[in-house]
């Protein structure tokens, strides 16, 4: 079946002519398509599409190989007009007439189906075709994810694309930018049905929900296959977590990571880093990472040093340990094109370099001047990338900041579509290739320094990115703006990209480009607190003020110390939540509607997110605001400082002066604390705190998660899994704690209690049989706290 279009002809499927079943692989054929349906999970289904009726080889950069095929049931039927696959939790029809899906849950409801369904034209320009997959949108219908996209969380209406750009100072709206993310998740039907859609398909992809037809959100690729896999929830939560587990979970990062980093472009000589990183330690401000930009290499050169800035840099790097700081460097993928550059030398000698079509190769400006690039798709480049680390980890660098690996050029802007990659043994031109260039450079400097960071773990962060780049990066939203609109994106970008699988997200605090005040600056540093990659980056060459924590003012400057302590003192949460993302693929910032999707309300919303599992949090992103709304999703929860109480499923007005932050705790909740500390292993800790949220009538359960926080250890078991229950009555608190795991022997011996909105009056409390009278020390400010030993196993309050 074929269309007319202006431009060129579509193609439709025609009618299923046969059928055959290979295990959990169902292919149906007609005249010219077609259709391979591979079951995953009772949950996630595969529809893979060949026009013409030749598959491509199939291979993925995205999908983890540790990526399960597990069902607990399957089964196939013909029907009259189509047929049927099903699982334990889904119905997939394939119409026999036009291939058309529709899919449904166990108890027959809708979930999703094809408007006009697979269809493709030729692509007279380029070659190949235009894959199109296009379906309904059904009325209350909200669309999330894609990745770092700087618009409404809802894209419901919006038309946006992949193809990695470097996108200098983006605006909101812009499109596209840094990373490329083709997955997405649809809610409707009140919130009862939440699914997604990831489109493995690495050449430029097309998203358009609703923008050109206001019923029909389609996808399409400039090339490849149409090639897409579908993810049953119900819950947008269990989605997100799916998707996370089919394209690969990080391994732990190094606790410090987790802590407060500072960076500007650039900081040199060594007096000045030395200057900054003093100031800290002399004005209490906790900091754990320090980088150096583009200048600390000679000439731009990867890989080098500048002699002049940093005569001794091996000396510098581990002076700056003893401080308790951790350098990170910069490395770009330009390789300055120079004949006694020994990076070079090797590169051309052992071809390394990608090429045009014509064999010649490719040459771009960026940093150093004129430089060539190396194929990162090509895995034997990728391991020679990887030992180039060898001198910078002997060095003492403890981490590494890709940037530039979109791949950004000079004037040209990216590679010419002409430019050859290897793509591990499937040749293919750079239309193929660009979405994945920056994560291929990202997966060979990831290799590269965990080999020669043992014991230790390895710590990378990328601009540029394709699905699955978590399991080699952190990342952070790009080159943005020191403007109040720039917090508003920041807030959103890094709850999309949570959710599309990457949570080691966060912004350049205060703004890349241009120069904050203190107001927007504070407010950017407690946004920033709840974001798991926490760094404050500027363009300091561009701007008259320098941009650390105490550039402006002492009145700013207390505040910041004030929340960059907090973020510490969570860092067992954190930790706990990065845990639950590794494990389990669990988001760790989660949009409202993620925290309760039948909740209308929670649908746009887009301030207000989740942080872990008990804590809510809401920025304040306008300036002169000293009170703002703040919608509580359901449940009771605890204001953090002011320690009233309110019920979800509302909004609430909160007051919030400069110096606050509107935060919630979930009642029930167990959040642990460490003390202060100027920097991770600063000291050991002696005594670790459990704030405990009283709820009545409920159990809720919390976690706490603990290892050595930088070797690899917790691979063979070494840490501790703690589980807290906690259970509030009129008269008495029950909290019991069980451990999971107790394989890790931690600095600290006891547990010091804090009891938040006890409505009774506490006169003694239980310790595992054992009775103790309260004494009046025990009590502040209306809280109750006790001390008890790590191992405690029930504990009553009354």
């Amino acid at each position: 079946m074929q269309t007319q279009t202006k431009y060129s002809i579509k193609y439709y499927p025609g009618t299923i002519n046969s059928v055959s079943q290979e295990g959990n692989f169902f292919y149906f054929y007609t005249e010219d398509t077609i259709l391979e349906l591979s079951v995953k999970t009772d949950r996630i289904l595969r529809f893979r599409y060949a026009a013409d009726g030749f598959f491509q080889k199939d291979f993925s950069y995205a999908v983890s190989k540790y990526a399960s095929i597990h069902m607990t049931q399957l089964g196939f039927e013909e029907h009259a007009e189509h047929y049927e696959v099903h699982t334990a939790e889904l119905i997939c029809q394939i119409r026999k007439e036009n291939l058309k899906i529709t899919l449904l849950n166990k108890k027959h409801e809708l979930i999703l189906q094809d408007e006009a369904g697979f269809h493709w034209q030729h692509y007279l320009q380029k070659g190949g075709k235009i894959n199109y997959c296009s379906k309904e949108i059904q009325p209350d219908e909200a669309f999330y994810g894609l990745g770092d996209k700087p618009t409404e969380l809802n894209l419901r209406g919006k038309y946006l694309e992949n193809y990695g750009t470097d996108t200098y100072g983006f605006p909101k709206d812009g499109d596209p930018l840094y990373k490329n993310i083709p997955f997405y998740m649809g809610l409707h039907s009140q919130g009862r049905q939440g699914y997604g859609i990831f489109f493995d398909n690495t050449f430029r992809t097309i998203f358009d929900f609703g923008k050109g037809d206001t019923d029909t959100a389609s996808f399409w690729a400039r090339g490849g296959e149409m090639n897409y896999y579908f993810i049953y929830g119900p819950d947008l939560l269990e989605v997100a977590e799916q998707y996370a587990t089919l394209t690969g979970t990080p391994e732990m990062p190094p606790l410090w990571a987790l802590g407060y980093h500072q960076c500007r472009w650039s900081y040199y000589p060594e007096s000045k880093v030395k200057e900054i990183t003093s100031e800290f330690r002399k004005r209490k401000i906790p900091c754990d990472a320090i980088y150096l930009d583009i200048d600390y290499m000679d000439g731009f050169r990867c890989f080098t040093w500048n002699k002049e800035y940093f005569p001794e840099p091996k000396r510098m790097v581990k002076e700056l340990l003893g401080d308790g700081f951790k350098t990170v460097v910069i490395i770009d993928p330009g390789i300055k094109m120079d004949k006694d550059y020994w990076v070079w030398q090797q590169g051309i000698q052992k071809d390394y370099f990608c090429k045009r079509a014509d064999g010649t190769l490719m040459e771009g400006d960026v940093w150093p001047g004129k430089c060539n690039f190396p194929d990162f798709t090509n895995p034997e480049v990728r391991e020679w990338w990887s030992g180039l680390f060898r001198g910078l980890m002997e060095t003492g660098v403890r981490g590494v900041w890709n940037d530039m690996n979109e791949p950004a050029v000079f004037e040209i802007g990216t590679f010419p579509e002409d430019v050859r990659h290897d793509y591990d043994g499937n040749p293919c031109s750079h239309r193929k290739a660009h979405n994945v260039y920056g994560m291929q450079m990202a997966r060979a400097t990831y290799h590269g320094v965990k080999r020669y960071m043992m014991p230790n773990r390895p710590f990378i962060i990328t601009r540029s990115a394709y699905s699955g780049v978590q399991r080699y990066s952190s990342v952070w939203t790009g080159d943005n703006i020191a403007t109040w609109e720039h917090l508003w994106i920041a807030n959103v970008q890094c709850q999309r990209l949570s959710v599309s699988g990457i949570s080691f997200a966060g912004s350049d605090v205060g703004g890349f480009i241009g120069e904050p005040d203190g107001e927007l600056y504070t407010r950017w540093i407690q946004l920033a607190t709840f974001h798991p990659f926490f760094r404050t980056h500027s363009s300091g060459n561009d701007t008259k003020t320098e941009q650390e924590p105490w550039s402006f003012g002492h009145k700013y400057e207390t505040i910041v110390r004030k929340f960059i302590n907090l973020r510490y003192q969570l860092l067992p949460y954190l930790y706990t939540a990065f845990w639950q993302y590794v494990k389990q693929g669990t988001p760790i910032l989660r949009p409202l509607a993620y925290l309760d999707q039948n909740d209308p309300e929670t649908h746009q919303r887009m301030d207000e997110f989740g942080y872990g599992e008990h804590i809510l949090v809401c920025p304040v992103l306008e300036p002169g605001v000293s009170e703002r709304n703040v919608y509580l999703p359901k449940g009771i929860w605890y204001h953090y400082e002011g320690g009233y109480v309110a019920r979800g499923g509302q909004e609430v007005k909160v007051q919030c002066p400069l110096d606050k932050m509107p935060i919630f705790v979930k009642a029930g909740a167990v959040i642990p604390s460490f003390p202060k500390m100027q920097y991770v292993g600063e000291s050991p800790i002696k005594e670790m705190t459990l704030h405990v949220y009283f709820q009545q009538d409920e159990e809720v359960v919390s976690t706490l998660y603990e290892d050595d926080g930088d070797n690899h250890g917790y691979k063979n078991g070494l840490y501790n899994l703690h589980k807290f229950e906690t259970f509030g009555k009129k008269q008495d608190l029950i909290v019991t704690h069980h451990m999971e795991n107790d394989k890790y022997e931690s600095d600290y011996r006891q547990f010091k209690l804090v009891f938040h909105g006890v409505p009774f009056e506490a006169k003694e409390y239980i310790i595992d049989g054992k009775v103790y009278s309260l004494q009046k020390r025990n009590s502040l400010n209306n809280l109750v706290w006790i001390k008890a030993d790590k191992h405690f196993k029930r504990i009553i309050l009354r």
